[in-house]
């Protein structure tokens, strides 16, 4: 009567060991160093920052023909969450204190003005010119003066960010930002403040030609 043998269970080779005893260490370090949970490594493995852009190449030019009659700055703060189905926060999701500042200027198209939107009388004292309607111009973000007060992420972001080439964008904010920017330039008395700029500065220039009444009006 025969026994049966027991095999042994297989052992890991050492060299498969110390593999990935080194995958490990090397994981969490890089981890400590995402996460700051080891303080002191950021500052021991800084990175310097190289310049090797090439020049700016110019590529268009065009003629601009409207007068830039007020500009307005804007800041507004964002505060933008995102969160996952089913997930606890501290899981999965996002959540941005964004602080963002920009101007937008507003404008009179001088180029729109026709030959009948300006009218002289013989003798040349008197003006009468029809203007468009002042515009708004695209928000323009400060990134001297923009900033994030917080930015709080869960535990699934934070690791995905070793594996991401723009760890914690900010494209998403910032463009909120812009458009809270925009929408508060529409409310505001910006268009209104240009048109009166620019009937300002032409009754001045007309009048230093030699005219003595100029009417200046608005209208599409």
């Amino acid at each position: 009567m025969t026994t049966p043998v027991k095999r042994l269970p297989r052992r890991m080779p050492g060299w498969a060991k110390v593999l990935a005893a080194l995958v490990l260490v090397l994981v969490v370090f890089f981890a400590g160093i995402r996460l700051s949970v080891i303080p002191g490594l950021k500052d021991l493995f800084g990175t310097d920052t190289h310049d090797r852009s090439g020049p700016a190449l110019l590529k268009s030019i065009q003629d601009i023909s409207r007068y830039d009659a007020a500009s307005g700055n804007f800041q507004v703060v964002v505060d933008l969450e995102k969160d996952a189905r089913f997930l606890p926060d501290a899981i999965r999701g996002t959540r941005t204190l964004y602080v963002g500042a920009g101007t937008v200027d507003s404008y009179v198209d001088l180029g729109k003005v026709g030959e009948n939107d300006v009218r002289v009388n013989g003798d040349r004292t008197s003006a009468t010119l029809r203007l468009p309607h002042a515009q708004l111009g695209k928000p323009a973000l400060d990134p001297d003066r923009s900033y994030a007060v917080s930015k709080q992420r869960g535990l699934f972001d934070r690791l995905g960010d070793l594996f991401s080439d723009n760890p914690n964008g900010e494209q998403a904010v910032q463009k909120l930002a812009v458009r809270h920017i925009g929408d508060a330039a529409k409310e505001s008395e910006l268009t209104a403040r240009a048109e009166s700029n620019t009937t300002g500065m032409l009754e001045g220039l007309l009048r230093s030609l030699g005219f003595k009444e100029v009417r200046v009006s608005y209208g599409s």
